[in-house]
């Protein structure tokens, strides 16, 4: 079911200039389990469909482009990571991966508690019945009003990540007769395996409070001193997009030496730590994440390991998938509107969408896969750069991917595993209007965020 093919660029791997690709999939109609959701198949007609409804049906009712969440394969994941770490342990699911309140009733039905990270992340969730005592707030700059809103509603536990906070969070939880429990977050030195802007743990950066100098154990001095708090353990975080294990044995081996300190010093055990979040998804064929269940096995048995190495108790450790979670449970839907082929380089596909719906390849240089989704086709696959409406030559969604040498204006293509990050840190640039977010469950598909329209734009300008 393939349409004629128009001029196109460069098909054979020797002819094609250097780039982020990698060689072209045997068949181009093939799915790739590893990076498409649980749900997505192609029907008998060649059209992908998901949750058992067909993208070209979705694209007539809601448009492009276009967020599809596979609700099915997004509880199987928060069942997945509560199962393998079982109830010795906490799973927080990341907030400010993706948001909603329909997301924030899943997790609470599915048994996951939530991170976030803003007012406005603590203000959908208890909008949507997450239980306070459920959330951890996090933030390197907390406002007055954001950690006066979390302590009065009774947040089960508030990141600290400065000194100046430490001294904030108490001042307010005194003057409201309450002790809130915290944590300390700490940079402990290890920089994951990662783009550089989304390393968090190294000491040259704006999160948490430093091991080295011993600024991290003046932290808990100061905060075991004060009776508004109530410490309850060490948070430390190392990145995002990780695969490799031995960055959390590093970093989960310095905050236990920490530890141990503490109860040195202050005959006190801190009966919790946090190792984060950050482990990555597969965003194309060559990404090889872990399972929930190899993740657990492995951070349990790394602290403790190092706890026994210590002579402390093994404290209750908890983690915050946010990306490994949502990441994987959505695509974005796009229709092909100009094909630019470029003798001897690529062909460009230019797309309904762009940086406005994913920054992400511009911001982090990440990588995605796309698929053409409306059809198959068996024509010779091109070298293609799929690149958005927008007025910036960096408005590059797919650096690098081969797709048909046919594919023509009024196609659909779909970008998978774009459930992190991509309706988070959408914008307006240009005044685009961001898509909205479809759940899809069981043959039935609605609106969780709906589309903006250019009335909402205009009720924001007063001028």
């Amino acid at each position: 079911m393939s349409r004629s093919a128009h001029p196109a660029g460069p098909r054979h791997a020797d002819v094609l200039p250097e780039g982020h690709y990698t060689a072209p999939a045997a068949d181009l109609n093939v799915l790739d389990p590893k990076v498409w959701s649980r749900t997505v198949e192609r029907d008998e007609h060649g059209v992908v469909t998901v949750g058992g409804l067909s993208v070209t049906d979705l694209a007539e009712e809601f448009g492009t482009p276009a967020y599809f969440l596979d609700e099915t394969d997004f509880r199987a994941r928060c069942r997945a990571w509560a199962e393998a770490f079982g109830k010795d342990a906490d799973v927080f699911y990341a907030g400010k991966a993706f948001l909603s309140r329909a997301v924030v009733r899943w997790l609470k039905e599915e048994g996951l508690n939530l991170d976030v990270c803003s007012g406005g992340e603590l203000t959908t969730a208890l909008s949507a019945g997450m239980p306070a005592e459920r959330i951890a707030f996090h933030g390197n700059n907390k406002s007055e009003e954001e950690i006066r809103t979390a302590v009065e509603v009774g947040v089960g536990r508030i990141v600290l990540d400065s000194f100046q906070e430490i001294v904030r969070v108490a001042h307010i939880a005194q003057g409201l007769g309450k002790r809130q429990r915290v944590q300390i977050r700490v940079t402990v030195g290890v920089e994951a395996h990662t783009h550089e802007f989304i390393a968090t743990a190294h000491e040259d950066q704006k999160f948490g409070i430093a091991l080295a100098g011993g600024q991290a154990a003046e932290a808990v001095r100061r905060a075991l001193k004060l009776d508004g708090l109530e410490l309850i353990g060490i948070h430390s975080h190392i990145g995002s997009q990780i695969f490799d294990m031995a960055g959390f044995e590093v970093s989960a081996r310095r905050v236990v030496q920490l530890l141990a300190e503490v109860r040195d010093e202050h005959g006190v055990e801190l009966p919790e730590i946090d190792l984060g979040g950050g482990l990555g998804i597969a965003y194309t064929s060559e990404d090889d994440p872990r399972e929930p269940h190899e993740i657990a096995k492995a951070l349990s048995e790394i602290v403790t390991r190092e706890c026994e190495a210590a002579g402390l108790a093994t404290p209750r450790i908890s983690v915050e998938p946010g990306r490994a979670i949502v990441g994987p449970t959505a695509f974005t839907l796009y229709r092909v509107g100009t094909i630019k082929p470029l003798e001897g380089l690529r062909t460009y596909v230019s797309v309904d969408g762009g940086m406005s719906d994913n920054i992400r390849t511009a911001l982090y240089d990440a990588e995605y896969s796309v698929n053409l989704v409306s059809r198959t086709s068996d024509a010779a696959p091109m070298l293609s750069r799929v690149v958005g409406k927008h007025c910036e030559s960096g408005d590059i969604v797919v650096r690098d991917a081969f797709l048909p040498s046919d594919l023509a204006p009024g196609d659909l293509i779909a970008v998978p595993a774009t459930g992190a990050y991509c309706r988070s840190m959408a914008s307006n640039y240009n005044h685009a209007l961001r898509p909205p977010v479809v759940a899809v469950r069981d043959g039935e598909a609605r609106v969780i965020v709906r589309r903006e329209t250019e009335e909402d734009l205009l009720r924001l300008d007063v001028g």
